[in-house]
């Protein structure tokens, strides 16, 4: 069995309080998910893209695609068990409900604050409906391994399976709906590269081991 690393999801913000989770993660349990979509409508195009027959003329057979943003599926788990074993305070008498309400934190408006901080709308500057316009959503960081990922947080899914006598939770399976940034930011570039390289290194293994196979 694989031993855990460690995951973090941290908010890129100057915000209040900052907001940082680190959570046990097998990177079996990642889901990662990229679509494109095609919007040829009335266009002479055949079922499902252009007449094509030189390589030169893929640009024209890709016309009405559009390729969506990657994004992630993944499933942590939440366990305060082995810090109460320890008698950690905090973990005796709140489990797991700090992660929680970071992650709920993660997923509400932010809204610009004194001094150029950010801080959470529902208490009290800004408007009171959700992601107004002087409202807006967390970017957050998702570190693993080698991967650092600008992403939204989309969604989160929270089963909890146990629980002190206070019925606080100290553990609990959640699951974690992200979509990777992909605009003009250093962190998106620095994984484009990575991804370009992986990719170079894999045709060129590929084209050895096939030229290989000749003799």
């Amino acid at each position: 069995m694989l031993n855990p690393i460690k995951g973090f999801l941290v908010e890129y913000a100057l915000s209040l309080p900052p907001l940082v989770l680190a959570f046990d993660f097998n990177p079996q349990s990642l889901t990662r998910n990229r679509s494109i979509t095609l919007t040829l409508g009335s266009t002479p195009a055949t079922r499902g893209g252009y007449d094509f027959a030189l390589p030169t003329e893929t640009a024209r057979v890709a016309q009405g695609v559009a390729v969506e943003p990657e994004s992630f599926d993944l499933e942590i788990l939440l366990d305060a068990t082995d810090r109460m074993n320890d008698n950690d305070a905090l973990a005796n008498s709140l489990g797991i409900q700090p992660e929680l309400d970071t992650l709920r934190s993660m997923v509400e408006p932010k809204t610009q604050g004194p001094g150029g901080l950010q801080v959470l709308a529902s208490l009290g500057f800004g408007g009171s409906r959700a992601f107004q316009h002087s409202q807006t959503a967390s970017v957050l960081l998702l570190v693993w391994g080698s991967h650092v990922l600008p992403v939204f947080l989309k969604g989160i899914e929270v089963a909890e399976s146990a629980h002190l006598p206070t019925l606080v939770p100290y553990r609990a399976t959640v699951k974690l709906s992200l979509q990777v940034i992909e605009g003009n930011n250093p962190f998106y570039a620095v994984e484009k590269v990575r991804q370009v390289v992986g990719a170079a290194l894999n045709t060129g293994r590929t084209a050895v081991s096939s030229i290989g196979g000749l003799f």
